[in-house]
């Protein structure tokens, strides 16, 4: 198993298979992408989970935090979580934060993200912003 940073092409089939299956290709493809650091969670040089990061400021928003059905609920999501938040720390980042699906909360709690109960809707599904400071 490897963590390693991908091109952000490499993010797009897994978010559009897990996160956007009903969407089409495009929809899953940021115009900031290109801004962003991207990285992927490789079992037998298999990429089955990925994560996008983008950097203002001493602020890192991650998007796009995506595992193939089949390796859901082995940690790996938790595993690529822990590796950009290192990250984050050595780029003294003060502030991580992510819009989180409504139904993923306790999923983010656990790395001591805070809900801000700042909810919205996009794209028909509901959204909360989820933080945690450094």
């Amino acid at each position: 198993m490897v963590i390693k940073e991908i091109k952000p092409s490499d993010t797009w089939l897994i978010r559009h298979q897990v996160m956007w299956p009903d969407k089409p290709f495009e929809f899953v493809q940021l115009a900031e992408d290109d801004l962003g650091l991207h990285f992927g969670f490789f079992v037998n040089e298999k990429l089955v989970s990925i994560v996008s990061c983008f950097i203002s400021d001493d602020e890192m928003q991650f998007r796009k935090l995506a595992t193939l059905e089949e390796y859901q609920g082995k940690g790996i999501a938790s595993a690529l979580l822990n590796f950009i938040f290192e990250a984050a720390k050595e780029k003294g980042v003060k502030k991580i934060w992510c819009n989180a699906r409504t139904n993923k909360t306790s999923f983010y709690e656990k790395f001591k993200m805070k809900n801000t109960h700042e909810i919205f809707v996009r794209s028909g599904q509901e959204y909360t912003i989820m933080e945690t400071l450094f």
